[in-house]
């Protein structure tokens, strides 16, 4: 399978103790703000019986896919399912990768998201371990069914893999057709609030926003995340805001600290809240972040 386009998205060692900081420092991130190719992969005749994956989402679509139990490595935010969390940890997928860690765990795969920085540096070194590196960067949302199918065809759980694939794949068209003639609702998508950054023109989630009847107030933007200043916010005046966070309490922080602005549902604009581990992760609980997405679209428009 030769995938077109990577996702922009990548929040690979963020804290979940705080649902807006990325590796503590915005720059950090913004290396994963890239789109490209991913190379082919789910072609080897192989089987693999210990897997490592790099990518909280890659981990996530592996247990979907029915294969949890081949593996026997991952990233330090690989905490999803709660089984992942007692996987060994090789790094944290974006600025380490420790070989050596790799190397102990004897994988026969090695599953990445993007061919960059780090993970280049340890694809050529495990090259020369014989362990093969090979990629999965879904793009758009029907990507995230195919590929688990192509996991699981991969680690011989295609059963498993086709189901869940179905399942998926009728949770979004279920979406598409009850949102298909919906009034059109204007949003911005808040990543972090220090610096201010915002959704651009990332494909993931701009095809999540079309599925619900939304528009990016900043899809045409060059960039996949953007620098911004809450003035621009008020310019465009979104009908809604979403903001990255993982609980009540800081949905209520963040509506007030916009309601401070001016924007609130008083002045026609709402705000809710998605956790960023299902927003921001292309793996399969996106769908559940599309479909609450699409809810909070609807309130708006009520």
């Amino acid at each position: 399978m030769q995938l077109a386009t990577m996702p922009a998205w990548c929040f690979p060692d963020r804290p979940r103790t705080s649902a807006s900081k990325v590796s503590g420092v915005v720059p950090g991130f913004l290396l994963c703000f890239l789109l490209g190719i991913s190379p082919a992969w789910g072609q080897s005749v192989e089987r693999p019986v210990r897997v490592v994956t790099l990518a909280p989402h890659i981990t996530e679509m592996v247990y979907a896919a029915g294969a949890g139990t081949s593996l026997v490595g991952t990233v330090v935010s690989s905490d999803y399912p709660v089984a992942a969390r007692k996987l060994p940890k090789v790094g944290d997928g974006a600025s380490s990768v420790s070989v050596e860690k790799l190397a102990h765990l004897a994988p026969d795969l090695v599953l990445a998201w993007q061919e960059t920085g780090v993970i280049s540096a340890a694809a050529r070194s495990l090259q020369g371990l014989h362990i093969p590196v090979e990629y999965v960067a879904p793009g758009k949302l029907d990507d995230i069914p195919d590929q688990i199918q192509l996991l699981g065809k991969r680690l011989g759980t295609s059963l498993h893999a086709d189901q869940t694939a179905a399942k998926l794949r009728a949770d979004l068209d279920a979406l598409r057709k009850h949102y298909a003639e919906r009034p059109k609702v204007s949003v911005f998508i808040e990543i972090d609030d220090t610096p201010l950054y915002a959704v651009g023109n990332d494909v993931m989630l701009n095809d999540a926003l079309r599925t619900c009847g939304g528009v990016n107030v900043f899809s045409d933007s060059p960039l996949a995340a953007l620098p911004i200043g809450p003035e621009h916010i008020l310019h465009k005046h979104p009908d809604v805001i979403i903001v990255a966070q993982a609980t009540p309490q800081r949905e209520q922080q963040a509506a007030a600290r916009w309601a401070a602005l001016g924007l609130n549902a008083g002045s026609g604009t709402r705000v809710s809240s998605i956790d960023p581990d299902t927003l921001f992760r292309p793996g399969p609980r996106f769908i559940e972040a599309t479909q609450k997405l699409c809810e909070a679209l609807e309130t708006a428009r009520r």
